[in-house]
């Protein structure tokens, strides 16, 4: 058992441990059929109405967590415009999605009673297979998104 930012965790071997201390960028997008949509949406004006926005793009981007959020703060971002908006067709890496566990099964992004009751939580017991990866992704998630690591131990 290793303690590792406050979790104590049991790695195979040292291979974890430098990847972690050597964290690159990571790229949460895939071109797949299957998976959790990327909840971004492109906005596309209609003519030539970029000029007026001080910007030679040819798109902008909005986030929501569905279409309807998208156009509500598309209309925020540019009132009086004519434009389009369209999904990104990309899904989240199935570690992205998997690292929101924690938090999403307690409601997240909602501030809910069992958020609050359950989390973080004390153990973690997973399988060797998946134990490093998934660990890494719900402890850095965990960590931006919950403020604090998702539990304190975990077990193979």
């Amino acid at each position: 058992m290793v303690t590792y930012i406050g979790v104590d965790v049991w790695f195979s071997d040292l291979r974890e441990h430098r990847w972690l201390e050597n964290i690159r960028d990571w790229c949460i997008s895939r071109q797949l059929w299957w998976g959790h949509r990327i909840p971004a949406w492109y906005v596309t004006f209609e003519d030539d109405q970029l000029k007026d926005t001080g910007s030679n793009n040819d798109h902008y981007w909005v986030v929501g967590r569905n279409e309807q959020e998208a156009v509500l703060e598309a209309q925020k971002i540019f009132p009086g415009k004519n434009y389009e908006i369209a999904q990104d067709p990309d899904v989240l890496d199935t570690w992205f999605s998997s690292g929101l566990f924690p938090l999403s099964v307690l409601g997240w992004p909602e501030v809910s009673p069992d958020l609050k009751a359950f989390y973080p939580t004390s153990l973690l017991e997973t399988g060797h297979d998946i134990l490093f990866f998934w660990v890494a992704r719900m402890v850095m998630l965990g960590m931006k998104l919950g403020g604090d690591v998702p539990f304190r131990k975990v077990t193979p």
